[in-house]
């Protein structure tokens, strides 16, 4: 089963270059994980006018990267990014889950 899964995060004031050049550096092993749980077609994208980032992803199964919370690499991202994003107590980012409602193929 291949389901698409949406969400939105908050990026802080005048960080989106430092967002982009840690994500165009993403670290091999926390891209791979990322795969291993069936994520694949992963794009994030910014308004500008908002600070919104909304984030879109292809899964094969039920697992999305919302889910790898308890894995220390993911926990490291977190914190890696926890200066320049919204985050709750623990550093994950303040994610908020998107209802579709309407696809074309």
């Amino acid at each position: 089963m291949i389901k698409r899964f949406a969400f939105k995060m908050f990026l802080k004031p005048g960080c989106r270059e430092e967002y982009k050049k840690r994500h165009d550096a993403i670290w091999p092993e926390l891209a791979q994980m990322i795969k291993d749980t069936g994520v694949y077609d992963y794009s994030i994208f910014l308004d500008e006018e908002t600070n919104i980032l909304f984030g879109v992803q292809k899964q094969k199964g039920d697992s999305s990267s919302q889910d790898m919370g308890d894995n220390p690499v993911v926990k490291k991202w977190w914190d890696h990014m926890a200066d320049i994003m919204e985050v709750n107590e623990d550093n994950s980012p303040v994610t908020i889950p998107l209802e579709e409602v309407f696809y074309m193929e």
